[in-house]
């Protein structure tokens, strides 16, 4: 245990911080992150460091992005990490990742995300995908899950289409209560997201799946032929290969492409007619 990568600053619950304390499990973080050289890595959220301190030691220089400004203070005057950091202050979910990412190199991306920005960050990211390499991310354990669901199963979502659809996943790491200052209430987990670099289901319009999966799913206890009532027929499904009476859980994420670009094509036609 390290006690005090804690000491002098109290976790803020509005920005969502529980830090990371202990060794082993920092340990196979960064061996699973395997920072290198050659490497563009930025970190989201580095909090009091110890993430940051072990991945900047294989590191000539990183990125970080960091909301509190108290934090972001402590790391400018940080005496390993000082000179190896660019410290960008802000929001995560309104950074543009781009700036970071030079022509023919793609970003590592990794962090120890507060829970209740974990969902949105991550499909602010998805958008970004072309310039990422991989993600590690700690997350809340059924976040994780719910990121690796097949379908048939209780946690298979609109998170796990959407994620799937752009990244390949691998679970990592399970991380107990005991292992963060101050211990959170749930279970984590660790999770490498691998973005694709040919899709292998693409979409012809990324809005028309979000919104087909987000429809299925707001309704998921009614069957495909009444939740997506309105964009589809009967008839329609049957042409797609999709059987009508499944509900949302049942529907593979091929299957939801599938739809979304017979209505894509659909309104293309009508409206060159």
């Amino acid at each position: 245990m390290n006690s005090k990568v804690h000491q002098g600053h109290t976790a803020r619950k509005r920005f969502g911080q529980n830090f990371l304390n202990d060794q082993s499990v920092i340990d196979n973080i960064v061996a699973a992150i395997d920072p290198r050289p050659e490497d563009h890595v930025v970190e989201i959220g580095p909090g009091l460091g110890a993430l940051t301190e072990p991945v900047a030691a294989k590191l000539d220089s990183m990125s970080v992005i960091e909301l509190d400004r108290d934090l972001v203070e402590r790391l400018k005057v940080h005496p390993q990490l000082k000179d190896k950091l660019t410290i960008h202050q802000g929001d995560a979910l309104q950074f543009d990742f781009s700036t970071l990412a030079k022509p023919g190199q793609r970003l590592k991306v990794f962090g120890n995300l507060p829970y209740n920005i974990s969902t949105p960050l991550m499909f602010h990211l998805f958008e970004q995908a072309s310039i990422i390499q991989n993600m590690h991310f700690m997350l809340q354990k059924e976040v994780v899950l719910r990121l690796c669901a097949r379908p048939n199963t209780k946690s298979y979502g609109r998170l796990s289409v959407m994620a799937q659809y752009y990244c390949k996943m691998i679970p990592v790491i399970e991380v107990g209560p005991h292992c963060f200052v101050p211990a959170p209430k749930v279970d984590s987990a660790v999770i490498r997201l691998e973005p694709y670099q040919e899709l292998p289901h693409p979409a012809l319009d990324i809005v028309q799946l979000q919104n087909v999966v987000k429809q299925a799913f707001s309704m998921r206890r009614k069957t495909v032929r009444n939740s997506l009532k309105g964009s589809l027929t009967i008839e329609e499904m049957q042409e797609i290969g999709v059987n009508e009476t499944y509900r949302a859980e049942q529907v593979t994420l091929k299957q939801y492409v599938d739809i979304a670009n017979f209505i894509t094509r659909r309104s293309t036609k009508t409206s060159k007619s």
